[in-house]
């Protein structure tokens, strides 16, 4: 009953921002319609959410790595996490574009991230090699499963959201190339 109650109260909340959100849009923004600019937005911050839940992976994962692959690993993550700062910032500017304000705030990440939660204390370093890459998998499914959706909304986010793609897929490649090598 406690679990229903609190689910309903993040629903009502969600929704009251949204209604919100929309009486807040600016007018002076990008030349198209508001149905069609809240949507995008929202397509954008659910890729700002996962991108900045990524990040803070990482972050705790290049904190508390162990194992013979530390050095590189350890770069790895902090490569990662610099990126994915950009990508925020352009994530986030992109919705203010549209006139829709961006939202990084922790309650709305432990909300609606598609990440499995990232274990506590310290971590090997071919576990950090499965769950970071867990986490750019599922960020790159997020983002590919709406590009169809985002082209029809707004080319310019499209665009925007194939860029981060690429620099995600580029991130999971390097990580996974410490996987141990497949014998055929």
């Amino acid at each position: 009953m406690k679990e229903r109650t609190k689910a309903n109260g993040a629903r009502a909340i969600a929704e009251s921002e949204r209604a919100e959100e929309r009486s807040a849009l600016t007018r002076h923004t990008a030349a198209f319609g508001i149905d069609r600019r809240l949507a995008a937005a929202d397509i954008l911050q659910e890729l700002l959410v996962d991108t900045i839940d990524l990040s803070l992976q990482a972050k705790q994962a290049h904190w508390n790595l162990r194992g013979p692959m530390f050095r590189d690993i350890h770069l790895l993550l902090d490569e990662l996490v610099e990126e994915a700062g950009v990508v925020a910032d352009r994530l986030a500017e992109r919705c203010l574009a549209l006139g829709v304000a961006a939202d990084g705030r922790l309650t709305t990440l432990a909300r609606n991230t598609h990440l499995e939660p990232f274990p506590g204390g310290r971590i090997a370093d071919h576990q950090v090699v499965e769950l970071i890459g867990a986490g750019l998998q599922t960020v790159s499914e997020v983002g590919r499963s709406r590009l169809g959706q985002l082209g029809e909304l707004d080319l310019v986010s499209q665009d925007l959201v194939i860029e981060v793609l690429d620099g995600i897929e580029k991130r999971l490649w390097l990580l996974e190339a410490h996987r141990p090598a497949e014998t055929g």
